[in-house]
């Protein structure tokens, strides 16, 4: 009787030990998992128009909302949330007055893209598993040169987009 006693507290102890083993590497690797993206998605300058926007204040700017097949097919259906895979990008440019146009309207009224290139890009990225602590969305920014924003920017999106949680965290509203 006591070995099969002692022989019963081993065994739960170590399913206790497996157990918190487990719920603590888990736990440790939701904390590791990033919730920004490092890579730019393949062919997103083919994806269709989401909307367009101009934001002045800090970012001043004006940008194109983009959509993969996945986000785009959720927009016009109109149902949230967001499935898997979806990805909104969102191409911004400082902008410059147009010369030739703002001529024929006889004043300054017409604005055209900066004559660099996107001096910044953002992506949105739809993985309930590997971004689980951000709401389900991954986030990225890459300069005009491809290359990732800085570690702390992204960790200043997923609080900004906490604010619209009903609308599966997305700002941008689909304009046909």
């Amino acid at each position: 009787m006591k070995r099969m006693t002692f022989l019963l507290l081993v065994v739960a102890g170590l399913a206790g030990v497996v157990a918190f083993t487990a719920s603590a590497s888990r736990h440790q690797y939701q904390e590791a998992t990033p919730s920004f993206v490092t890579e730019i998605p393949p062919g997103y300058r083919d994806w269709k128009l989401v909307s367009v926007a101009h934001e002045e204040g800090q970012l001043n700017d004006i940008r194109a909302i983009l959509g993969n097949d996945v986000a785009i097919k959720t927009y016009r259906a109109g149902k949230l949330p967001f499935p898997e895979g979806t990805i909104i990008a969102r191409i911004a440019w400082n902008y410059v007055p147009s010369e030739e146009n703002n001529k024929i309207f006889g004043r300054e009224q017409s604005f055209v893209p900066g004559e660099q290139p996107p001096w910044y890009l953002q992506f949105m990225v739809k993985d309930s598993k590997k971004y689980a602590a951000t709401g389900g969305w991954g986030y990225a920014q890459f300069d005009k040169d491809g290359k990732p924003g800085p570690e702390s920017d992204m960790k200043k999106c997923f609080p900004c987009h906490q604010a619209i949680k009903e609308r599966d965290f997305v700002f941008t509203r689909y304009s046909p």
